[in-house]
């Protein structure tokens, strides 16, 4: 019974190293692509996260949110700013990061009056929250970039499932405001220890078997 359960983990531990690879080679494959235009919400899901895409449209900069973040460059927020699209389309910005004491309206005033084009990788909503904490909307506290919910809270009507994460962000009229969201932070480096946990697994099992054949022998 445990040698088989010991089993069954290594065997799954091998699957899921092999799951991670392709996740890891496909992100990688797409970060560095050419950007292509942004899919119909109905095929908005994990087979298309990370996906290059460009997108061009009118910044909502009064409607700007801040979402916690952690990152290289410290605590922070993440700027998130709806961009209505040419066609009426509206789909959240994660403009970059800004540091911690950055009001929302500080940050709402750094978005580019007029038509602005944006690059980045599209994003799978983060409905509910973080690991540890849950989103506030009533006191416009967010830990994860749950797009209904931040669109329900600025009244905006329905919005693009996804959200896109810019890497490059070119407008006829920058703002003016010394602050500047610093994009391209996306986390795309993936921990890969399954083939660790997977020997782990097999080692149990191995020794699992040796003392059932010395149990068998004494007995």
């Amino acid at each position: 019974m445990v040698l088989g359960v010991f089993v069954a983990l290594g065997v799954w531990q091998v699957q899921r190293k092999a799951w991670k690879e392709a996740l890891i080679a496909r992100v990688d494959a797409r970060v560095h692509a050419a950007p292509v235009a942004l899919p119909p919400d109905a095929k908005l899901g994990p087979e298309v996260e990370y996906l290059r895409v460009g997108v061009s449209g009118v910044y909502d900069g009064a409607a700007t949110a801040l979402v916690r973040a952690a990152t290289e460059r410290g605590t922070g927020y993440w700027t998130m700013t709806p961009l209505r699209l040419d066609g009426g389309r509206l789909v959240w910005i994660n403009r970059g990061f800004v540091p911690a004491g950055t009001t929302a309206a500080q940050a709402g005033a750094t978005a580019p009056e007029g038509t602005v084009s944006v690059v980045g990788l599209l994003r799978l909503p983060e409905p509910g929250g973080s690991i540890l904490q849950s989103n506030q909307p009533q006191a416009d506290r967010w830990y994860s970039r749950d797009v209904a919910a931040l669109a329900q809270k600025r009244g905006l009507g329905p919005v693009t499932p996804a959200f896109v994460d810019a890497q490059q962000e070119q407008a006829a009229q920058p703002s003016a405001s010394a602050l500047k969201p610093v994009p391209g932070l996306t986390q795309v480096r993936f921990p890969n220890s399954h083939l660790s946990y997977a020997l782990t697994w097999f080692s149990m099992a191995a020794l699992s078997l040796v003392a059932l054949v010395f149990v068998w022998r004494r007995a």
